[in-house]
């Protein structure tokens, strides 16, 4: 940017809002949801496409050992023999392996109980094996909790038993469960419907495990996860997943009437209403600016390419551009130069932004033209 001769160059930046505000919390022609608290989002951008009460802090119930997975497997490797602890082996509450004080198992068997069938006394077993005391491993998730931005969750225990001060919220757990997708092998356990675990001693110790998620099953195309939880306070709880087309979706549903079809609801509305439209087309002009110093005192902006969202069509009029520009602006400028972005926004959420350029070359007039506009203006 060029300044008037003596300035210190200074960038300020001008926002401007084009657009009507959304004002309600889901989106237009949203699904039929009886979870208290849902969400649905994007695998590959995280946009949501849906919302209810998601940020509500709310009980997790067992979907808690999808964090547990993920410390475990940050901080432990899956060939790991872990001798299984008196405190493991006392845990006997809800879906257990009946895991025994001194038995060797692997630390991928472990993970397969706790992803598959929701085991809790193998969540207690990888705490003290990882974090060498279930206390010193609940800190661990509570600091990849905050680096992954996820400020609405705590954890008290590893397995998502009841506490006041053990919860998250659903979009919490949605951000949770995109980012573990990315582990290859939390992303195979949580789509395995039927396996077997084995010990290392007893070495003739094996015990067959079925997954609790009932969407694997054929209740829907594509379902290929996540975790189901049930406690008497956080009622029945989904984070769901399901892939097509080269698309994948996070469904959550908290507490639950059918935490199934509140999911597959969810699914129906992102694979069948969510759509690519184009927003923002390449060329199109979308603001006139101020600039000084030039033959003009006006320029052009216009969109560098076209920007399509994926997005319920019915919400369409409901985005908002905010355009930014630096501030101030001063000849000359070259055609094509880059001053500048669109963000388009739907309830405060970024869908996508695209650079602003300038439309027409705009210089600064001669020097005769100075020494006038310096004498008579």
């Amino acid at each position: 940017m060029v300044g008037k001769p003596g300035m210190i160059p200074m960038v300020l930046f001008l926002t401007f809002i084009i657009a009507v505000a959304f004002s309600g919390e889901a989106f237009a022609g949203s699904p039929r949801v009886t979870a208290d608290a849902a969400v649905l989002i994007d695998v590959a951008d995280g946009q949501i496409y849906f919302s209810k009460n998601h940020t509500r802090r709310a009980a997790p119930a067992s979907l808690t050992k999808l964090m547990t997975a993920v410390v475990a497997l940050e901080n432990g490797r899956l060939e790991d023999v872990v001798t299984i602890d008196s405190e493991a082996a006392s845990e006997s509450m809800g879906s257990i392996i009946d895991l025994r004080k001194g038995e060797k198992i692997t630390l991928e068997e472990l993970l397969t109980a706790a992803l598959v069938i929701s085991a809790n006394d193998s969540t207690v077993a990888i705490a003290s094996h990882v974090g060498g005391s279930h206390s010193s491993f609940v800190t661990m998730m509570n600091s990849k909790a905050s680096a992954l931005g996820l400020f609405h969750t705590r954890f008290v225990n590893t397995n998502g038993f009841h506490h006041p001060n053990h919860y998250t919220t659903a979009y919490d757990l949605a951000l949770l469960a995109r980012y573990a997708l990315g582990h290859s092998k939390i992303n195979e356990l949580v789509q395995t419907r039927e396996t077997a675990i084995h010990w290392i001693e007893p070495a003739d110790r094996e015990e067959k495990l079925r997954n609790s998620n009932r969407l694997l099953f054929g209740q829907y195309e594509g379902a290929d996860g996540v975790k189901t939880g049930t406690t008497g306070r956080a009622g029945n709880c989904l984070i769901a997943s399901a892939t097509r087309d080269n698309r994948r979706l996070i469904a959550v549903a908290l507490h639950s009437d059918d935490r199934y079809r509140d999911c597959i609801n969810m699914f129906d509305y992102g694979f069948n209403v969510i759509k690519p439209i184009t927003v923002v087309e390449a060329g199109e002009p979308m603001i006139s600016v101020k600039v000084s110093d030039g033959v003009r005192n006006m320029v052009e902006l216009v969109a560098e390419n076209n920007l399509e969202i994926r997005l319920d069509p019915e919400d369409l009029p409901n985005v908002e551009r905010k355009i930014i520009v630096p501030d101030p602006l001063a000849a000359p400028l070259k055609t094509g130069q880059h001053l500048g972005e669109c963000i388009c926004l739907l309830q405060g959420q970024e869908l996508g932004r695209v650079k602003l350029l300038v439309a027409e070359e705009l210089k600064r007039p001669g020097w005769h033209r100075q020494v006038w506009d310096l004498l008579f203006n």
